[in-house]
């Protein structure tokens, strides 16, 4: 991996955030600091977000992914699985559950995930202040995909999702941002393109446009 020789900035839990403008050729911004909430609401609020807790590290990825809210690609197999309707579709019915099935997930090369406990807590306690959101999907009572994000203003963070039923992340997704849409959301941040998330319309723009569109985002009021 080429990596520009920007220092990346130690913090302390008293500093603040660098700017995202500061990031490192891979992304990363800075290392420390903490996971409270004021914290990751004023990094997300700034286009910044965790990817690690031990050591905290702070990121913004350039280009950036995005997601078109109402506008994402449905497939026809997709389309036939919304008609069929197979799983019953909540929000915030169990964000702990979510968050906890994805950090189970297998991920290539059979790598350990990034949601560690300490992630996860943090993420929780966001959840319990109103912060981060989850979609979920059952089937016969039985979770089986879901997602969850961060929601500051217009802005939906999308951090991670997992299926353990065929389409049932893909499903979770288009509810989702049919929701974002109903509800006035201005930006669908999805960090980095994924193939799944491409196939269903996800964008690469780079960091100075999102930074932009963030803020107008995240200056409106809280629409979820």
């Amino acid at each position: 991996m080429n990596l520009s020789p920007t220092p990346v900035a130690i913090l302390t839990p008293a500093d603040r955030l660098p700017h995202p403008g500061h990031a490192r050729g891979d992304g990363l911004v800075a290392i420390g600091g903490d996971l409270s909430v004021e914290r990751l609401l004023e990094g997300y609020r700034t286009g910044l977000f965790p990817w690690s807790a031990d050591p905290v590290t702070w990121w913004s990825p350039d280009p950036r992914g995005v997601l078109g809210i109402g506008s994402i690609h449905v497939s026809r197999s997709l389309a036939r699985t919304l008609r069929r309707a197979p799983f019953e579709v909540t929000f915030d019915r169990d964000f702990p559950a979510v968050i906890e099935a994805c950090a189970s997930v297998s991920r290539a090369g059979g790598s350990a995930t990034w949601i560690s406990p300490k992630l996860r807590a943090a993420y929780e306690r966001l959840a319990r202040g109103g912060h981060a959101h989850s979609v979920e999907c059952w089937q016969e009572g039985r979770l089986v995909g879901g997602v969850y994000g961060v929601a500051i203003g217009g802005l939906f963070a999308g951090e991670s999702m997992f299926h353990r039923a065929d389409d049932a992340s893909k499903v979770a997704l288009v509810h989702l941002n049919r929701h974002l849409a109903q509800r006035g959301f201005t930006l669908f941040d999805c960090q980095m393109v994924t193939p799944v998330t491409r196939a269903l319309g996800a964008l690469e723009i780079p960091r100075s446009e999102y930074l932009l569109r963030l803020a107008a985002a995240v200056d409106q009021p809280d629409r979820w």
